[in-house]
């Protein structure tokens, strides 16, 4: 892997040259490592609050923007000083030293590393490249590798515009807008050759060369590279190849898949990597299995038959999408045209030939070109994200084993996890730090020492933390929700309102996810009346914080959200329900770490993972769900609600309905009651119990390290 050659162009030079003292901030600044360090976000947030939100948290643009006149005074604030010391010191030795944390696996070295490619990474707020939980899985997923020292490169593309932005109309109809993502603004270097021209790569695509430019994010020890289209030297159609994430018509996300995944491994040549083994994380980079079959032909003089098994000890799939209708298919005319005769020629296929590997009866020239059975084709392995999903990835694929029984289908599952350091709150660190000790990190899978240690927190300690949280949440949700009615040009007393909205010792329910029919939006107003029952409960209310995006092109989801938009107009419901625009990270993080109850619907068995709830069980929050995905796996009658009884859907509607009688009645009768019962000291006992047991029993078994160890010894090695 090449190092310092590579590389020097590191932007934009700062307004203000930082004074000596604070020069650290400025090497912590290019790795994302402190977005996760304990006091990493608070050090730069620090030095200006309004900047930073306006920046979104970007450190870089937050060093370049501080004025010259704060910058001074924090560098003579001794106590300021002190923690950028121990925060500067506690990164050197995180780069420096795996003690504790090293994966052994000979195989897996920094010569040959694991290649993780995946089309979206939620690495962090300020890196707009990613648009759900796909992204912050992979984010996730470095983050820990980085943790774990497990030597890891991965391969993703720079998007212009990103991921869409939110605005509600008045009426409660969904805006997109998008703003352009400008490289010499963010914490990512552009990659050069030795002689100092930029590294660029090459990819036929549409029968044109297309040239892409390389930039790479430090993720602690691990290297996101990124292919980046919009350079002059292509024209204006090609230098949009890497315009919006999931944007445009199926010809642009075609071609995005091409640079992906044959640009991404010419890319690793060029940097004089070769991987032990290649991670398709989801199919968009499925055609890089085509590359390395092209290498394979050219290099050994093999036929395709031949070079297929050689690639599939190369390369290992994960699938997310429990559904056929969720996997990347394309007409056959379009992706020939896309690929080009040269390619092909290549390859040694015809067209026929070339097709059929996208399809899963490789005769029914009807059949589109589909990613998942190329990908599936081409690996070695394969694996669903939770246990269901790997029972429902079996069925839905098991015509690609004609010969083989349902239970014979070589696929597999490895569950989910989140990146605890991350999205674990301040209060809920520091409670571990003082009963599990400063390497509580280092000890997420060890289950007995999380039993006794968070037995050992007092309920009046939890309990004050949790308060704490929530009362910031509801900060939180007054001043977003009164700046974004009074940018919306609302009436005045519904601007007022949001200042007095919510109250910290009620019920607060979080339901933040995709707007999308499976996710089952609508179920919760499915009996309004029930519905306003609950929340203008004068001794036991209970209040909602909603978020979410609609897909650009999916009609019935912002129908959805503009009926939830416009019942919280209704003076019964606004002071205790509110939906937050523009979902992201950090209104994820606010809600994970603050909410009472985390609320899921998925309609089963239709939810892949999900791994929200798994956020929200880090801070002792209580899950309420149906039995599917992870919390199928998670649920254990005293950690959370379960919701219905475990039953697929079969007719759409009924199975609906049995779920919202089921989740209405556990609202009634199981979550209230229990949150409402106070001791004489005012102490939900019973609910803090719950607490004490979800954490217990889902820290250390929910997290992104335990998922990438079981990577490792069962798939990568």
């Amino acid at each position: 892997m090449i190092e310092a050659s590579e590389i020097e162009n590191r932007g934009a030079a700062q307004q203000n040259p930082l004074p000596a003292p604070l020069a650290p901030l400025e090497r912590l600044a290019w790795n994302y490592w402190w977005s996760w360090a304990a006091d990493g976000a608070g050090i730069f947030r620090d030095l200006d609050p309004e900047i930073w939100q306006e920046c979104e948290n970007n450190a870089r643009q937050l060093l370049a923007k501080t004025s010259a006149y704060r910058l001074a005074e924090a560098a003579t604030d001794p106590v300021y000083l002190e923690r950028v010391r121990r925060l500067d010191e506690s990164f050197q030795s995180y780069m420096t030293s795996g003690s504790g944390w090293t994966i052994d696996d000979l195989k897996i070295t920094h010569e040959h590393p694991v290649a993780y490619f995946c089309a979206e990474f939620g690495i962090h707020n300020s890196l707009p490249l990613y648009s759900g939980g796909l992204g912050i899985l992979a984010g996730d997923h470095l983050k820990s590798a980085s943790d774990l020292r497990l030597p890891l490169i991965a391969v993703g593309l720079l998007y212009r515009y990103g991921y869409f932005r939110q605005r509600l109309r008045n009426d409660g109809w969904q805006e997109e807008h998008y703003g352009e993502t400008f490289p010499n603004d963010l914490p990512i270097t552009q990659i050069k050759n030795a002689d100092g021209t930029p590294m660029r790569i090459e990819v036929s695509i549409r029968e044109r060369n297309v040239l892409a430019q390389v930039w790479r994010a430090d993720v602690g020890t691990v290297q996101l590279y990124l292919l980046d289209t919009n350079i002059p030297e292509n024209v204006e159609t090609d230098r949009w190849v890497t315009g919006h994430l999931y944007g445009g018509d199926r010809e642009t996300r075609i071609v995005q898949e091409m640079l992906l995944g044959i640009g991404g491994v010419r890319l690793l040549r060029k940097l004089g990597v070769t991987p032990h083994v290649y991670h398709l994380n989801e199919g968009h980079s499925a055609f890089l299995t085509l590359e390395l079959a092209r290498e394979v032909i050219e290099q050994q003089q093999l036929k395709m038959k031949d070079a297929i098994p050689v690639v599939r000890q190369q390369c290992v799939f994960t699938t997310h999408t429990p559904v056929a209708a969720g996997n990347d298919e394309f007409d056959s005319a379009l992706v020939v045209r896309a690929f080009g005769k040269e390619y092909l020629q290549q390859l040694g296929l015809t067209e026929e030939e070339f097709l059929a590997l996208g399809r899963v009866d490789a005769n029914n020239k009807a059949e589109r070109y589909g990613l998942t059975p190329l990908a599936i084709r081409m690996s070695r392995s394969t694996n669903g994200v939770s246990l269901k999903h790997g029972e429902v990835s079996r069925a839905l694929w098991q015509k690609l084993w004609p010969d083989k029984k349902l239970e014979e289908i070589p696929i597999m599952h490895i569950t989910n996890g989140v990146h605890a350091p991350t999205w674990v709150s301040p209060l809920l660190r520091y409670l571990f730090e003082k009963y599990i000790g400063a390497d509580w990190e280092k000890k997420l899978r060890e289950q007995d020492v999380w039993k006794e240690a968070v037995l050992r927190i007092s309920d009046e300690e939890l309990w004050i933390a949790h308060s704490l949280l929530k009362e910031r949440l509801i900060a939180f949700v007054r001043h977003r929700t009164t700046h974004s009615r009074l940018a919306a040009g609302e009436k005045a007393d519904y601007i007022e309102a949001a200042k007095t909205m919510f109250d910290h010792e009620a019920l607060t329910i979080g339901f933040a996810r995709r707007v999308a029919g499976y996710k089952r939006w609508n179920l919760l107003l499915s009996d309004q009346q029930r519905l306003l029952r609950l929340i203008n409960n004068e001794e036991r209310p209970v209040q909602f914080v909603f978020a979410g995006k609609a897909h650009p092109q999916d009609e019935g989801s912002k129908l959805v959200l503009k009926q939830l938009a416009q019942w919280k107009y209704d003076p019964a419901v606004r002071h205790r329900a509110v939906f937050l625009e523009d979902y992201d990270q950090e209104i994820a993080r606010q809600l994970v770490q603050s909410v009472d109850v985390w609320l899921n619907v998925p309609r089963r068995p239709m939810e892949a993972s999900g791994t929200s709830g798994e956020k929200v069980a880090i801070n002792g929050g209580l899950n309420l769900s149906i039995l599917d995905g992870w919390w199928l796996e998670g649920y254990d009658g005293n950690n959370g609600f379960a919701i219905g009884n475990g039953t697929d859907a079969t007719e759409v509607a009924a199975i609906d309905a049995l779920d919202a009688e089921s989740l209405y009645r556990t609202i009634e009768q199981d979550v209230v009651p229990i949150f409402y019962n106070r001791d004489s000291s005012g102490l939900p006992r019973q609910w803090i119990a719950m607490m004490k047991r979800a954490i217990q029993t889902l820290a250390p078994e929910y997290n992104s390290n335990r998922m990438v160890e079981d990577y490792v010894r069962r798939i990568y090695s």
